[in-house]
């Protein structure tokens, strides 16, 4: 590690990175990410970079105020030493943790944290989102998704019950056995239709039911996970560890998800993780809607901390790539060689910034 490093440059930018195919949830569709980034830089060059999506319902921060955040945290790190400014960025997780998330990863690996650092190879599976809804494109989504290595699919529902279960139970056909499935209603039910929908799931081949009502509403998502054919998981509830530890007080909840933007550094990420198997859940973990940046930080964790499919796709979504040596996909999951660095293409990041802010240890100080 370089902590006694001083940060000599620092950005932030907010990118537009159109996306393959549109992603559809409970709530909204995605066309494309556009997500904050953050660059420290010091004073032989060497830079880190963090990244977080903001989306309304999602969570209780809001863009403009994250964007704030971001340019503030810019700001008074300029020409502080790497502790410093982990110690300033600590400070505002709770203001806001996707920001804040954002310039803790960015000192993550401007500090050369450990785990981002693999010294042997690395490969965390991934689940594969199906999009398809007419049956015949449905099937085919789900052989290539096969083909490709993937064994875990996610499902998204959440949008009117008797339609969701129907969908779910053609999926269950056509997959036959040959991966797990993860439901996702993104917090699209509530309490009387999750039920409906939970509790008449025919268990066979289902992993887990995710976020079944709004974040906050912690009653509501209990009442379903009491009647649920299968265990619920929690995502956009949990943003610390005493939410974790309030979900493994919830009967019939099993599992929790965090994403590293939603927590904070690596190692906090990494704690946050073990706190969940302390509390007898199983951990997720997993950005959807991340670029490489946060994909590849994610998947350094996971490949210690976790031993079931990843989340960590939203790489896979983007017409275009962040880093100059691509994250690579194989086999149906991420494979990080030893020694594996990545490099962010400079000409794709300034055709894609919306906005940006930079500052300077030098102007700071003047």
């Amino acid at each position: 590690m370089i902590s006694g490093t001083r940060i000599e440059r620092t950005s932030v930018r907010q990118l537009n990175m159109p996306l393959t195919t549109p992603y559809k949830v409970s709530l909204l569709t995605l066309r494309e990410f556009d997500p904050f980034v953050v660059e420290l830089q010091d004073a032989d060059g060497r830079s880190g970079f963090g990244e977080a999506l903001i989306i309304p319902g999602y969570t209780t921060e809001t863009v403009e105020g994250s964007w704030q955040l971001c340019c503030s945290l810019a700001e008074r790190l300029a020409g502080t030493r790497i502790e410093e400014a982990r110690a300033i960025a600590r400070s505002e997780v709770a203001a806001g943790v996707g920001a804040a998330s954002a310039v803790l990863a960015a000192l993550d690996m401007l500090d050369g944290n450990e785990l981002l650092c693999p010294t042997s190879n690395l490969k965390v599976p991934l689940l594969a989102p199906l999009h398809s809804e007419e049956p015949d494109a449905l099937a085919d989504e789900i052989e290539l998704a096969l083909a490709r290595g993937f064994r875990t699919l996610k499902v998204k529902v959440g949008f009117e019950w008797k339609r969701d279960l129907a969908y779910v139970e053609r999926i269950q056909r056509l997959v036959s056995g040959r991966a797990s499935l993860r439901l996702d209603a993104n917090q699209g039910f509530d309490a009387n239709d999750g039920v409906a929908f939970a509790s008449r799931l025919a268990a066979e081949g289902i992993e887990l039911f995710e976020q079944p009502c709004l974040l906050d509403d912690w009653a509501a998502n209990a009442t379903v996970a009491a009647q649920s054919t299968v265990p619920v998981m929690l995502d956009e509830s949990i943003y610390d560890v005493s939410d974790i530890d309030r979900a493994a007080t919830i009967e019939g909840v099993g599992f929790v998800k965090l994403k590293l933007k939603k927590i904070g550094s690596v190692d906090m990420l990494v704690d946050a993780l073990a706190r969940i198997r302390s509390n007898g859940l199983i951990p997720v973990l997993g950005d959807g809607v991340s670029l490489e940046v946060g994909c590849w930080a994610e998947a350094c964790v996971a490949a210690q901390s976790i031993d079931n499919a990843g989340e960590m796709n939203g790489f896979l979504k983007t017409r275009e790539r962040l880093f100059q040596n691509p994250l690579c996909f194989k086999e149906g999951g991420i494979a990080i060689p030893a020694g594996y660095a990545p490099v962010i293409d400079r000409e794709v990041l300034e055709r894609c910034t919306l906005r940006e802010s930079h500052f300077s240890a030098r102007s700071v100080t003047a």
